[in-house]
């Protein structure tokens, strides 16, 4: 692991010289005060990870930083999820002698990352049947079941993503944002021009859907919302977007 750990360092030294190298011509050079933070942000990530050998989000950034920090997208930046490969035979019965050793070492270098222990072989097993019935009877069977749900919902969390609906009357849609989006960006994620001309969102949560069986039951009882351009859109939203076309009349967009 600590290999992984060098070549992923490696990979954002390169290309944190390649950006300073780049903006040197620009903001040192020519003079451009502009790039200055940018520059001093990249600065600092070199030196980081070169001097201090630490990955970029092992360190309290500030918000100017963060902003920098997103435009570049450096790998060491990224959360970290450890995804430990077992044979079929270790996972069952949840034994293996370097499972202890390699989750003290994630406990030691990267404070808070999670570990899922899993089994290639054995979800490709589970894969490969052919119905849940025959599937739910080989898990009862083992006592084991598959955690590829469990690594997905995980990756999210650790990305700081969610899922909000869209839906018409022959489909229904998922959208991936991050968690504090806002209402009309949300909307951007469908096409910018219903972010531009963002008017509201009529919302409904999924799991009031789930419980009351309609929107109209949703609508009844209370639960559906008007929200304006400062609502927060949170995991598992179904949204009505209404907005303005750039050169149409008022528009709704569902």
């Amino acid at each position: 692991m600590e290999i992984i750990h060098d070549e992923l360092r490696m990979k954002d030294i390169e290309y944190a010289a390649s950006q300073v190298s780049k903006m040197e011509k620009t903001c040192i050079r020519g003079g451009n005060k502009q790039q200055r933070p940018e520059y001093d942000c990249l600065l600092k990530v070199q030196t980081l990870l070169t001097e201090e050998k630490k990955p970029v989000r092992f360190v309290e950034w500030n918000a100017q930083e963060i902003e920098i920090l997103n435009k570049h997208l450096l790998i060491t930046s990224k959360p970290m999820i450890y995804l430990i490969n077992l044979s079929e035979k270790d996972y069952i019965r949840k034994k293996n002698k370097w499972l202890v050793k390699m989750k003290q070492w994630i406990d030691e270098h990267d404070k808070g990352a999670r570990a899922i222990p899993f089994s290639a072989a054995f979800e490709l097993k589970m894969l490969e049947m052919e119905t849940d019935e025959e599937r739910e009877k080989y898990a009862k069977e083992v006592g084991a079941t598959s955690v590829l749900d469990k690594i997905v919902v995980d990756g999210f969390k650790a990305l700081n993503l969610e899922y909000f609906f869209t839906c018409g009357p022959d489909e229904v849609k998922a959208w991936v944002i991050q968690k504090g989006t806002k209402a009309p960006q949300a909307a951007g994620r469908i096409h910018s021009d219903m972010e531009k001309g963002f008017i509201m969102a009529d919302v409904m949560k999924f799991a009031d859907f789930k419980e009351e069986g309609s929107e109209a039951a949703v609508k009844s009882a209370g639960k559906y919302r008007q929200q304006g351009r400062n609502y927060i859109v949170e995991d598992g939203d179904i949204i009505f977007f209404k907005f303005n076309p750039p050169t149409q009349g008022g528009k709704k967009a569902k």
